[in-house]
């Protein structure tokens, strides 16, 4: 009777319990439909009010969700690689644009070296007597000077042994007078000829040492006049110094053509008869010159590393048509072997970041997109790129620098591009 009882009761309890799921499910399966039916109602109206073309709900509905997503990646890669920069704005931060061609470039050595004036194009200027020197004149380095003119004074007047200029007076006057003497008594056959001879030869020494120095006097003392026309390079003395005759005292340069002497490092020895010309960079107003564009050609390159060095001369010769200083030190860049087919930029084309060098792509008129770029060898003027971009993209050339400072905007203008 109590498993009767027992059996009964627990029946009771499934039935109960599988009323109570069927009602739960049936009230899930409604809120589900009426969910479903607002979505589609929603879906359908904004279908309606967005697109004028009729489709069926389902593909409507497909179709603007795929729209939606893709526009709102799209709009989010935009932001954050593309550069918004108006035509206006970048034509007047001097921005320009090429599209790249692969073009020849030459393999470099990239080294040091000085500019020195060429021979026979300077010339020094000497004392012709010992004595004190004096500035009477202006004289600076730099400054151009014409032949013959006067560059500074030695005067002798109280030196010890005496007034060099007034001691050859004197020897002169005397030969002159024994000559003349001499002159008299060879007619008449009282002195020999090999007498008067000699009083000749010591009458023209005397003439000539005289008119030397006779020439360039002055009564502050004996005139140093410039042997060329030129500038002043070096000045050699100071007021007051004590020269000998024939002691150097100004260097005059007419830096009508220079030489460009590079130190080569020994490992590049094998590669130095395939040099054929070279640009080079001066510390002083950072500018790049060409030595084709100066008729420069190369002279010779050293057979032998120097006795304390480790380096092998390089020697160009070129026109100074420029503002060189002869004797800077300057960055030289050796041109070897060419290279076809290179793709290269200049250096106002490139940014660095953190050690990353990038360039910037124009993608229209007022969009531009920042490139990472892998850059080889450096001319001085213009760099390889070895990676990062290909031939047909245009590619900022001047102005990158602008550029980079509009993609740092925190505000960026909106825009029309389409991808």
């Amino acid at each position: 009777m109590k498993k009767l009882i027992f059996v009964g009761v627990l029946g009771l309890f499934l039935l109960g319990s599988c009323q109570s799921r069927s009602k739960a499910d049936s009230h899930n399966h409604e809120g589900h439909n009426h969910d479903h039916s607002a979505h589609a109602q929603q879906t359908t109206s904004h279908n309606h009010e967005g697109c004028d073309h009729d489709h069926d709900h389902d593909q409507e509905h497909n179709h603007d969700h795929d729209h939606d997503h893709n526009h709102g990646h799209s709009h989010e890669e935009g932001n954050s690689d593309e550069i918004v920069l108006s035509k206006e704005k970048a034509e007047a931060a001097g921005v320009k644009s090429a599209v790249i061609k692969p073009g020849t470039f030459n393999q470099v050595i990239k080294t040091s070296g000085q500019v020195l004036a060429a021979q026979g194009d300077e010339a020094t200027a000497v004392a012709t007597v010992a004595g004190v020197v004096s500035f009477r004149n202006r004289l600076l380095e730099g400054m151009s000077v014409n032949k013959g003119s006067s560059l500074l004074t030695v005067s002798a007047k109280n030196m010890v042994d005496g007034d060099p200029i007034q001691k050859a007076r004197v020897t002169f006057e005397k030969a002159q007078k024994e000559f003349e003497r001499m002159q008299a008594l060879v007619k008449n056959k009282i002195v020999s000829e090999k007498d008067f001879n000699q009083a000749e030869l010591e009458y023209q020494n005397a003439r000539i040492s005289y008119e030397a120095v006779a020439k360039n006097h002055s009564t502050g003392g004996q005139m140093i006049i410039s042997p060329i026309t030129g500038f002043v390079k070096n000045i050699l003395v100071k007021e007051g110094d004590y020269v000998e005759v024939g002691q150097p005292v100004v260097s005059i340069t007419q830096n009508r053509k220079l030489f460009l002497r590079a130190e080569v490092s020994e490992k590049y020895y094998s590669h130095l008869h395939t040099i054929s010309s070279a640009n080079f960079k001066t510390p002083y107003n950072n500018a790049v010159y060409q030595l084709n564009d100066l008729g420069g050609r190369l002279l010779s390159f050293g057979k032998a590393a120097g006795d304390n060095s480790y380096y092998v001369p390089v020697t160009f010769e070129f026109d100074n048509k420029g503002d060189i200083l002869p004797g800077s030190f300057v960055e030289i860049y050796l041109l070897s072997s060419p290279i076809n087919n290179v793709i290269s930029l200049p250096h106002s084309a490139l940014t660095e970041e953190q050690g990353s060098f990038f360039v910037y792509q124009q993608l229209d008129d007022e969009c531009y997109k920042k490139q990472e770029v892998t850059l080889g060898a450096d001319n001085g003027e213009s760099i390889q790129i070895l990676t990062g971009i290909s031939a047909g993209e245009r590619i900022v050339t001047h102005g990158a620098y602008q550029v980079k400072l509009a993609s740092a905007s925190n505000v960026l203008p909106a825009h029309s591009h389409e991808h």
